[in-house]
Formats: C-alpha cells, structure tokens, sequence
C-alpha cells in the first residue's frame, strides 16, 4: 500500500485511525498548498484531485477518508474494530459518521475554504465567500445539538471508540485553528476534544 497523505484533517483522520488500528501505512507527501494534488499525476490516481488517497498493491486507488478507514479496519489485526463487530454495531458507527459528516464537517470545511482559506482555494473550487458566516453559524448550531445527545457518554457511540469519534476530533482540532474554536458552552464537546486529544494517535 502507499498513503498519498498532505497537510489538513482529512489525511490526519487516516493518520489517526489507522494508528489505532494498528496498521503502518508507507506513505508520500503530496504538497496540497502548491496544488501538486491537481496536477496530471497526481489527477491520474484520484480524478477528484483531494487528499489523501491509498493506493493498495494490485493498483487499485480509494479515495474518500470514510472509505478508507473502513477497509483499513477490514485489513487491520483481528481483535479490534473502530467501525462495529455487529451490524447494529457498524449501522450505528456509520449513522453517527454520516451526522457529524453532513451537519458540522462539511459546514466547518465550506466556512474555511471561503473565508481564510479563499485564497488558496478560489482557483480551485467554485467558492461562494458570502455564504462562510452561515456556514460556520451552522456548524456550531449542530455542535450544540450533539452536544446534548452525548451527555453522559465516552464516545458518541457509547462506550466504543470509532470512526464517528476521529472524524469529530480532527475536524474541530482543524476548526480551532482557523477562527472556529469551540464553544465552551457546549462542555460535552469540550471534554469528548480532550478525551481525543489525549490518545497516543492524536500526534499520528
């Protein structure tokens, strides 16, 4: 296998997953602010032109980090799973994936690329920078929601840590650093990032 892996919280979320799964994974920087990722090479193994990408051994290329973590738990040790080892186990991981996806990754992602990531990003996307405000208005409305659903909880599936845990955790680790901080109000969030933040593989 060989990781096409770059700056930003999409590469850190494999990063980290696959570091709790206990998988190393050979990997290649391709340089995402100097747009070697929309470059012809580059473009040839992921038409979408995003980062990261997996490249497995017979040729084969995924892209999509979901996708990704998915088949890395499906190759990884026996033993440990971080999407479910039942099917009401896995439905749960991707139900809660698929939330915090829609309702605060997407919202924090269109909130940066149209304000302060605007310039890196207006040659490259169609951007709509009159929009990032009410982005980033929604993404915390839904941290307030999720908040109050994880009450009481470890991790937002309960006692088990998964993907849905990682995918939160490194796009608001990103959001803290790009004018989106958490809102203290919102203490269960809080202390979910700290918990996260506390892990070994929160420095893969």
């Amino acid at each position: 296998m060989l990781f096409y892996d770059s700056v930003g919280p999409n590469p850190r979320l494999v990063r980290m997953f696959a570091a709790e799964r206990g998988i190393e994974l050979p990997s290649t920087k391709v340089d995402l602010r100097g747009g070697e990722n929309r470059q012809p090479a580059f473009m040839a193994k992921n038409p979408a032109g995003q980062l990261p990408a997996l490249e497995l051994d017979n040729g084969t290329v995924l892209a999509e980090v979901t996708a990704i973590c998915e088949y890395l738990d499906e190759i990884g040790p026996n033993g440990t799973t971080l999407i479910g080892a039942t099917p009401e186990e896995r439905a749960e991981t991707r139900m809660w994936t698929r939330r915090i996806d829609l309702n605060i990754v997407e919202p924090i992602g269109c909130g940066f690329r149209y304000a302060e990531g605007l310039k890196m990003f207006q040659s490259r996307i169609h951007c709509i920078p009159q929009a990032a405000d009410d982005f980033k208005k929604i993404a915390q409305e839904k941290l307030t929601w999720l908040d109050g659903l994880i009450a009481g909880r470890e991790f937002i599936c309960g006692s088990r840590l998964t993907l849905a845990d990682m995918l939160l955790f490194c796009f608001l680790d990103f959001g803290a650093n790009v004018g989106q901080p958490i809102s203290p109000a919102n203490a269960n969030i809080v202390a979910h990032h700290a918990r996260m933040k506390a892990r070994p593989s929160a420095a893969a």
